[in-house]
């Protein structure tokens, strides 16, 4: 009897409702590992070993979330996410070996959606990767729902159903988390969150991350869309500017 090995197993195609999933990720032992547990969890599963690579099945296979290491043969894997985010919109997780937070928050910043620090357990993997999908599963919903926009200020309107922001009439892209996080505090008014109480409002599973983390997402909002909107309440946390 002949095993078939991860490789052999790239050119399938998807069945049914198969969410896809794209791996890039030089170390062949890892790469195989996870496409094979990953496949067993019901993905469809295609790996590239360079970023060139990646790059070429990003556009052909059309993932709907991707997987990516952050030291490639050929480029950082931190410029290939900034590159990725600005093009496509999908789930980036990081993979690093680095424990650095520094490397954690910058990969954060570049609109990675989260982390995976190795060594990783496989449950820890497909727990994170369950999480960002079903926050996209429940972003591209909500955008087939009818309009219902709710005025909050600057010219900025929200529509909850449609997980849709607009600024002066144009929808501004927001990540589903960045989203969420916005909502948390308009839904809240005078309400100030620590940041330990906004990981677990907003965050949709036990998240073991530093604290920055939240820090790194009200900046990305307030660049999005406006330095005042969201209120630093120092030595507390944040909450929705009255202004």
């Amino acid at each position: 009897m002949r095993f078939i090995t991860a490789g052999e197993l790239e050119e399938d195609d998807p069945v049914g409702d198969q969410q896809k999933l794209l791996l890039i990720e030089d170390e062949e032992s890892i790469r195989d590992i996870l496409c094979y547990a990953l496949r067993g969890e019901g993905y469809h599963v295609k790996s590239a070993a360079t970023g060139a690579q990646g790059l070429q099945l990003l556009e052909q296979f059309q993932p709907d979330a991707l997987l990516l290491d952050v030291m490639l043969p050929d480029t950082s894997g931190f410029e290939l996410c900034k590159h990725i985010s600005a093009r496509y919109s999908l789930p980036i997780l990081m993979l690093t070996a680095r424990n650095e937070m520094v490397d954690k928050i910058l990969g954060l910043e570049l609109g990675a959606d989260d982390y995976i620090t190795k060594p990783f357990e496989l449950r820890e993997v497909s727990a994170r990767i369950k999480a960002v999908l079903r926050r996209r599963e429940k972003a591209v919903a909500s955008s087939k729902a009818p309009s219902c926009r709710v005025r909050l200020s600057l010219g900025i309107e929200l529509d909850p159903e449609a997980y849709a922001v607009y600024k002066t009439g144009e929808e501004v892209k927001l990540k589903p988390k960045e989203f969420e996080l916005l909502l948390l505090f308009w839904e809240n008014p005078n309400r100030v969150f620590s940041r330990e109480e906004i990981l677990d409002r907003v965050w949709e599973m036990d998240y073991d991350g530093d604290l920055r983390t939240v820090d790194v997402h009200v900046q990305r909002i307030r660049k999005k869309l406006d330095a005042s909107l969201i209120e630093t309440v120092f030595g507390v946390g944040y909450k929705r500017s009255e202004g």
